[in-house]
């Protein structure tokens, strides 16, 4: 066992001068408590099982139920917790603004959740909506509504006696990566700043306390251009026993001190992080796993006895006797629990009548996973530049790749399709540069870093990139002409700065066309399907020096 003793003097101090925080429950001297914290974060809209069968709220409310009367069978209790980031990413949850998502985490007795970026991806009143339907609280201590927390920054919980303090906190980088007009007038303070003066408030009324939050776990702390993580906070603050992660959508496990495991194998062992006296734990995302923390407390020590990522089954790539590919389960299948699949049969249903419609068709898969679009030109960025390019007749476009959620797959491609690769709704928008202008802004987008959702996709223009800035920018063939005019085209989101990109809308050229750009995308796809592949991969289109 590993353990981390907490800080009692506050504690004691109340006690002697007769304060009883919550009702007078004090842990009882020389008894042991089990606790065990359960975590998921990055949900991402993954209310149902994808089409190999993997994750999903049904199968993930049945391990829930198990762990929850394993541990009530041995006198123990449970908290069930999340790292944030409930809405986007599946087309049937976007379309039903994550209704089915909130029910489902209902049912589950979700006890907190983080507020995360993503939760203001719709305008202000879906999110009113979804903290009313919701039967567990919204965390977050460092969120600012006209100089007001918008937010309660955190709740205590009565676990046999233990009282257990979760706070909220929510990445500062939200207000770039949403649109403007859905964080008018909020703040999103500093996390450490905020996390400094929230811990010791709960370390004088909590036994133990918890940070849920959505801010990303950043090795070693080199979070580079993103705003600081779970691990620069531990670093910097005191007092917090244990961080439940999201935001960089990472399993933390780790090799060693400060060395995470990039290639982790579900249903292995995972070490949690450990920084400055604190743990810090995450569960990749979209329900793929359920984190599992067990904790004793006795006498002021929090212990953590021992930890695992349950793969809610997962599968993996194997050859039959045949040689042919199939899938086969990490671990043991999970059934599915039918209450949950009873409540959310009918939102599936509704999602897959509004999105099965064919649209279009390609040859073979178009690359646009995450791990990819978001270090070097994949074939998914040049596909949506050059769709974006058609509807306005642009020389070129960019494209962040936070933009671009999905690939597209070889066959018949649905709206769903569709929707997964753009889930945000945004609309394109254009603006006509001067040569002097095209190249100031391309050196400008080039230092965006690799790994970000900031990181830049190109279409219509060739590019030599040294160490970050641009020695070479073709368009149409020829060189970047300083007396010549060029049309540019980017998302909405780009243009109001969003993710750290130069402001366009106020240059005199500026048009916001309304076009939204999975229509666009869709448009395009049905007009020139089948789609050959081929033409959108990027090639040498791009090369970094």
């Amino acid at each position: 066992m590993i353990s981390f003793r907490s800080t009692p003097t506050l504690l004691i101090a109340l006690a002697l001068a007769g304060c009883a925080p919550l009702g007078g429950v004090t842990p009882a001297k020389d008894t042991t408590y089990a606790i065990t914290i359960l975590h998921t974060n990055d949900h991402h809209g993954r209310f149902w099982k994808n089409n190999d069968g993997e994750y999903g709220l049904s199968a993930q409310k049945t391990v829930v139920d198990q762990v929850r009367a394993e541990v009530a069978a041995k006198g123990g209790h449970v908290l069930l917790l999340s790292g944030g980031d409930i809405n986007t990413g599946v087309p049937e949850s976007d379309l039903q603004d994550a209704v089915p998502d909130f029910r489902g985490m209902n049912l589950l007795r979700f006890d907190a959740m983080a507020v995360g970026n993503h939760e203001f991806d719709k305008p202000r009143a879906v999110l009113k909506m979804q903290r009313d339907l919701a039967t567990f609280p919204m965390l977050s201590a460092n969120i600012y509504d006209n100089g007001q927390r918008m937010f309660t920054p955190y709740k205590i919980f009565n676990l046999g006696g233990v009282r257990v303090g979760v706070m909220g906190l929510t990445t500062e980088d939200t207000y770039k990566m949403v649109h403007p007009d859905n964080v008018k007038g909020v703040e999103f303070r500093s996390v450490i700043a905020e996390a400094n003066q929230v811990v010791p408030e709960l370390r004088a009324k909590a036994d133990v306390v918890i940070a849920a939050t959505h801010m990303g776990h950043y090795v070693n702390g080199q979070h580079g251009t993103q705003a600081e993580g779970d691990v620069e906070m531990a670093r910097a603050v005191k007092g917090i026993d244990l961080v439940v992660g999201g935001h960089s959508q990472n399993p933390v496990c780790m090799k060693a001190e400060n060395v995470r495991d990039e290639a982790y194998v579900p249903g292995t062992p995972c070490a949690p992080d450990r920084q400055n006296g604190t743990w810090i734990v995450q569960a990749h995302e979209w329900g793929k796993y359920v984190g599992r923390a067990d904790f004793e407390y006795r006498n002021g020590e929090f212990k953590l006895v021992r930890y695992a990522l349950i793969p809610i089954n997962l599968k993996k790539t194997v050859k039959d006797a045949e040689g042919k590919s199939t899938k086969a389960f990490y671990t043991s299948e999970i059934a599915e629990d039918p209450t949950m699949l009873q409540l959310l049969t009918p939102y599936q249903n509704v999602g897959q009548e509004k999105l099965g419609v064919a649209v279009g068709s390609s040859d073979a898969r178009i690359e646009g996973d995450r791990s990819i679009i978001r270090a070097q030109p994949a074939a998914m960025g040049v596909l949506v530049g050059l769709s974006m390019m058609d509807r306005t007749r642009a020389d070129f476009a960019v494209v962040n790749a936070g933009g671009v959620r999905d690939s597209l797959p070889a066959g018949t491609l649905t709206y769903k399709d569709v929707l997964k690769v753009q889930p945000f709704g945004n609309t394109i928008a254009t603006v006509d540069f001067t040569g002097t202008e095209v190249l100031a802004y391309l050196n400008a987008v080039a230092k965006m870093s690799a790994g970000a959702g900031a990181f830049p996709q190109f279409a219509g223009v060739e590019l030599v990139i040294n160490g970050g800035v641009v020695s070479s920018a073709r368009i149409r063939g020829a060189a970047v002409d300083a007396t010549k005019t060029y049309r540019l085209v980017v998302n909405n989101f780009q243009a109001v700065g969003g993710d750290g990109y130069p402001k366009l809308i106020t240059h005199p050229t500026y048009v916001d066309t309304g076009f939204v750009d999975a229509e666009v995308l869709r448009a395009y796809i049905a007009a020139n399907s089948p789609l050959q592949a081929q033409r959108f991969a990027p090639g040498n289109s791009v090369v970094r020096q």
